[in-house]
């Protein structure tokens, strides 16, 4: 049997057509839940399938249960692959999710002829993604129903059963209500967050080293549920720990695996991290969990939040999109220089050995002293060792297929360049035994050092200014969402209650005035600024004076002696320059509490 609304082709009143053939009208139902730590799906759900039941006309029949336990805030093509309702006892057979009620939606043998939910906002909590829903399901001859809007009764006699003015008028208001309610509470959650943080609270697990301190909730009703807040408090042993992997990766430029490799030859002296499920401890340190702590800027002792977007599998976000607190709250465990000259590491070494001498590799014939430190200055990426004719180069051959996309330097990059690495070591090995190590070495770096320090200063001020600039333009735009939302406030007749509103909005609006008018302050005085000379040249008087002679020196002691200084070398082709950096870092030297490196 062909029932009327499996004819394709046929325009027609789907509702209707159901009603002239005698036949009830099947509907499916969607139902979705938040994820499973925000509600009880076992509860919600049975009870949005009976209010859509109670909401049906007579004539109406539920023939296919579709839900979710999910985020109505994902974007559409991440629907409906969550897992999560297994995890649950919910009394309700499932048809599938929502990808599996579009699919059925668009067979001409579905079961159904209209959907309905609790409410718009069960579809999507995004009214562009609602209505996306909405219109495939109609292009389908599927009309999207909800419980708490007005549906028709079956007419049967020729006329249409649906009416579309009102309906969608209605639809509208609560689909924009719906998208308003989250994004406001998603901002008031921000904002709570951003001050628990400035407050020095920490938000989940302790990091390695510390361990929490439980206060008492300062909500009485809280209090007395036995919830609390915690700050952070050093452990002694694990955080001597975290320290000595600092001081690995920042001065003897170890990598990952390196790292852990020293640590786990002494598990005593230095207790492996234990995660929160122990069926996954290993026993042993490994290269991610030290990437882990090299990381993560809460060892500086200030609380920072936010290092992680939990709506993109908590990936890391950038750093300027971290909220940290005004000052330190909690102990540190190492400083911010040594936190900062650790951190950048890790995109410099990537896919390079720390170690020196040949690679593992079984067709491996020689090694590269400067290996990892000469950089190409045209496409900034690293160079690597080739040898022709037995002699030895640093190449850069970047690949068509990986970096034609790249318009900012790829048209003006040679198809490959080569420079011989022993004219690279001579013009190395002259300026640290001449400009670093020599009697005018430190005079030479006393002119280099005054040179860079105004403009390192103008930098760091342009990027605190860039950035107060963009949180000032925030406040602003959230000034006149206040503003929009009183000007398009209708009264509901509760004087009390809409004075109350009124006024919470003024609030809030006097409080971001206040705070636009406090980023405004700290704008103007970096304005005015006039960066200081630098007193970190004082360090350059330590540097020993004496006559070497590296071309005598191991190749492992010759790269520990490169590493210490951060050397980086770029070769400009176009000009055949090379530009030599080094990093004097006497605020690193360990003290004689400091445990020992090797």
């Amino acid at each position: 049997m062909v029932l009327p609304w499996q004819r394709p082709g046929e325009p027609s009143d789907p509702l209707g057509g159901a009603a002239q053939a005698g036949l009830p009208v099947p509907v499916a139902w969607l139902g979705r839940t938040s994820t499973e730590d925000q509600q009880d799906p076992s509860l919600s759900l049975p009870r949005q399938l009976r209010k859509s039941r109670q909401a049906l006309p007579d004539g109406y029949m539920i023939v296919a249960h579709f839900y979710d336990v999910e985020s109505g805030r994902k974007e559409l093509g991440d629907r409906g692959r969550s897992r999560a309702h297994e995890q649950f006892d919910i009394a309700i057979p499932r048809d599938g999710g929502i990808q599996e009620l579009l699919t059925e939606a668009a067979r001409a043998d579905r079961r159904f002829v209209a959907v309905i939910c609790e409410s718009i906002d069960r579809v999507a909590r995004r009214t562009y993604f609602g209505t996306k829903i909405e219109y495939e399901l109609e292009q389908e001859g599927v009309l999207l129903l909800a419980a708490n809007e007005p549906i028709a009764p079956l007419s049967g006699g020729g006329q249409r059963s649906w009416m579309r003015a009102g309906p969608i008028l209605t639809r509208r208001i609560n689909q924009a209500i719906a998208e308003w309610y989250v994004v406001q509470m998603l901002e008031l959650s921000w904002e709570g967050f951003c001050e628990h943080t400035k407050q020095g609270w920490n938000i989940g697990r302790p990091p390695y080293g510390y361990r929490a301190e439980k206060r008492p909730h300062p909500v009485p009703a809280r209090r007395a549920e036995g919830k609390t807040k915690t700050r952070l408090i050093t452990e002694p042993v694990k955080g001597l720990t975290v320290t000595t992997i600092f001081q690995l990766r920042a001065l003897q430029r170890l990598g990952y695996d390196e790292i852990a490799d020293r640590l786990n030859t002494d598990p005593t002296r230095y207790p492996p991290p234990e995660p929160v499920d122990p069926r996954r401890a290993v026993g042993r340190w490994t290269g991610s969990a030290v990437r882990g702590i090299l990381i993560n800027p809460k060892y500086t002792g200030y609380m920072v939040w936010n290092r992680r977007a939990s709506k993109k599998g908590g990936r890391c976000n950038p750093p300027s999109e971290w909220v940290w607190s005004p000052h330190p709250t909690h102990e540190p465990l190492v400083t911010i220089e040594l936190f900062g000259a650790a951190s950048p590491l890790a995109k410099h070494r990537q896919g390079s050995r720390a170690g020196a001498g040949l690679n593992a590799h079984p067709q491996t014939k020689r090694s590269y002293r400067l290996r990892s430190y000469v950089i190409c200055d045209i496409c900034g990426r690293r160079m690597f060792g080739k040898t022709r004719r037995n002699i030895a180069y640093l190449a850069c051959q970047p690949e068509r297929q990986h970096h034609k996309g790249r318009t900012d330097w790829y048209s003006d990059h040679p198809k490959s360049i080569w420079v011989r690495e022993e004219l690279l070591l001579d013009a190395v090995r002259t300026f640290f035994a001449e400009g670093i190590f020599g009697p005018g070495g430190r005079r030479y770096l006393r002119i280099q050092h005054e040179r860079s320090t105004e403009d390192r200063a103008h930098d760091a001020a342009a990027d605190r200014r860039d950035q107060l600039a963009r949180e000032l333009a925030g406040l602003h735009r959230r000034q006149d969402n206040l503003i929009d939302q009183l000007e398009n406030f209708d009264a509901t007749g509760d004087v009390d209650a809409d004075r109350e509103y009124r006024q919470s909005i003024q609030y809030r609006f006097a409080e971001l005035a206040t705070a636009r008018r406090t980023k405004q302050s700290q704008l103007d005085q970096i304005n005015a600024y006039v960066p200081l000379a630098s007193d970190d040249g004082d360090l350059l008087d330590h540097i020993p004076q004496l006559q070497c002679d590296l071309t005598e020196l191991p190749e492992d002691l010759e790269r520990k002696l490169y590493d210490a200084f951060q050397l980086k070398i770029r070769y400009n082709r176009a000009s055949h320059e090379v530009v030599l950096q080094v990093a004097i870092g006497g605020r690193w030297k360990p003290s004689r509490d400091d445990p020992p490196l090797e």
